[in-house]
């Protein structure tokens, strides 16, 4: 008997992907999905709209998993993470996947890992965040119940100031109004670029925040329909083993 090739068993795979996609119940008709976020590299509103790979990424598994009833709000993080957790039929991304939120969700797909590290002005020679018993005498600037949020303030960090939205906490660095703030990699560059500064010339990277390598995910609040859930997580699967995710989430600019 010949063995499959692997490109044959791949497509083997991809086929049975869509089929259990057609074998799941069809979704109520009146099901309508509240789909929430916030500004990031991987976001953006243009024209009035949510766009963006994130943002083309979720369309592309809603319209797959046959739940095309559905419209997308970008919020301030607290606000969305807030509807997410009181409200049915709410999906959100993208949202890191830490123990602490595990039970609070219903966990759809990875879109990517990512790292983040504490952040200061090149200029300030007189700000250390070298280690985490330094930085936690500096002041650190954080988005309202973001991860970084609750991870620093879980590590004893007494100084934060927080902001709505991560523009606004940008600013108060730039201005020096605090001295650190906790930023990926991507997302500095991408606010690097918005605020029409030289990364490399203006920041600083003081300590990377081992811990805090982690997944961004989808999920559902916990009010929504099982059905709903299976059929967002295989479509979305499907996604990813053909390359898509990946693709959409490596053309962000600053990647």
């Amino acid at each position: 008997m010949p063995i499959p090739s692997l490109q044959h068993l791949l497509w083997r795979g991809l086929w049975l992907l869509a089929a259990g996609l057609c074998l799941l119940p069809k979704p109520s008709a009146a099901q309508n999905v509240h789909a929430v976020t916030e500004t990031s590299v991987f976001v953006q509103i243009i024209d009035g709209k949510a766009a963006g790979p994130a943002t083309e990424i979720t369309e592309k598994t809603l319209q797959l998993a046959g739940l095309k009833d559905y419209h997308i709000s970008v919020y301030p993080w607290a606000r969305a993470y807030e509807i997410a957790q009181n409200e049915p039929n709410v999906l959100i991304y993208l949202l890191a996947r830490t123990p602490e939120r595990e039970p609070l969700f219903q966990w759809v797909g990875e879109f990517s890992q990512i790292r983040y590290s504490l952040y200061k002005l090149r200029a300030r020679t007189e700000v250390n965040g070298s280690t985490m018993a330094a930085a936690r005498n500096q002041t650190v600037g954080v988005m309202r119940e973001d991860l970084r949020h609750q991870y620093l303030r879980k590590q004893g960090f007494t100084r934060l100031v927080v902001s709505s939205v991560s523009s606004e906490n940008f600013s108060q660095l730039m201005n020096s109004k605090v001295d650190l703030i906790p930023m990926s990699d991507a997302g500095a560059a991408n606010l690097c670029r918005e605020f029409k500064v030289d990364c490399n010339t203006v920041l600083e990277k003081q300590l990377t925040l081992d811990d805090l390598n982690i997944g961004l995910y989808m999920a559902y609040s916990k009010g929504t329909a099982p059905e709903v859930v299976r059929r967002t997580a295989t479509a979305f699967e499907h996604l990813r083993a053909n390359g898509t995710v990946r693709k959409l989430m490596d053309s962000a600019p600053s990647r």
